[in-house]
C-alpha cells in the first residue's frame, strides 16, 4: 500500500517536473553570440556521451493470442524493488510510448521469473510487454510476459 503510494508520489513529481521543463523556463545558460568564432577542434567524447549515442533498446513484443496485451519501450522513472505485499515481484515506472497508466508513462508488473539479474535503475532503457490489468489503486499496468533491459 505504501509503495504505491509512493509510486503514485513519483509520477506525479516527474510529470510535473517534465512539463514545467518544456514549458520554455529559462535553463540558466546565455545564448550562443552569433560573433563567437567556432572552435577548430572538438574535445574528445566522454564515455557517458558515448554510451548516451548506443542504439535503443529491443523492443518487447507481444505473444501470438495474449488478449489485451500492450508494448512499452523508454526510460526508467522509478523502481520498487522491494514489493509491500512481500511476492517478490518487481515494479518499474517507463517513461515514453502511449502512456497507459498516465499522459507518457506506464507502470510494469514484472513476475518474480521475468526479473533481470540485476534491478533497473533510473535512467535505463526498459521494454516490457504484457496484458494490460488494473492495479491494486485502480491504474492500468502492463503485467509483463516479456522484458529486456540496458543499462546505462
Amino acid at each position: 500500500m505504501v509503495g504505491v503510494r509512493k509510486l503514485l508520489f513519483v509520477v506525479v513529481i516527474a510529470v510535473l517536473a517534465g512539463g514545467w521543463a518544456w514549458s520554455g523556463a529559462p535553463s540558466g545558460r546565455a545564448a550562443p553570440d552569433a560573433r563567437a568564432t567556432p572552435r577548430q577542434e572538438e574535445a574528445p567524447r566522454r564515455s557517458s556521451e558515448k554510451r548516451a549515442t548506443r542504439r535503443p533498446i529491443h523492443a518487447s513484443t507481444c505473444p501470438d493470442g495474449l488478449t489485451g496485451c500492450r508494448s512499452v519501450r523508454g526510460r526508467v522513472l522509478f523502481v520498487e524493488s522491494v514489493d509491500p505485499d512481500g511476492d517478490g515481484d518487481l515494479h518499474v515506472v517507463v517513461s515514453g510510448g502511449d502512456g497507459i497508466t498516465g499522459p507518457g508513462i506506464t507502470s510494469v508488473d514484472v513476475a518474480p521469473g521475468l526479473r533481470p539479474r540485476r534491478d533497473p535503475r533510473i535512467g535505463d532503457q526498459f521494454s516490457a510487454a504484457g496484458q494490460v490489468q488494473r492495479g491494486s489503486f485502480g491504474q492500468s499496468q502492463i503485467h509483463a510476459v516479456e522484458v529486456h533491459l540496458r543499462r546505462r
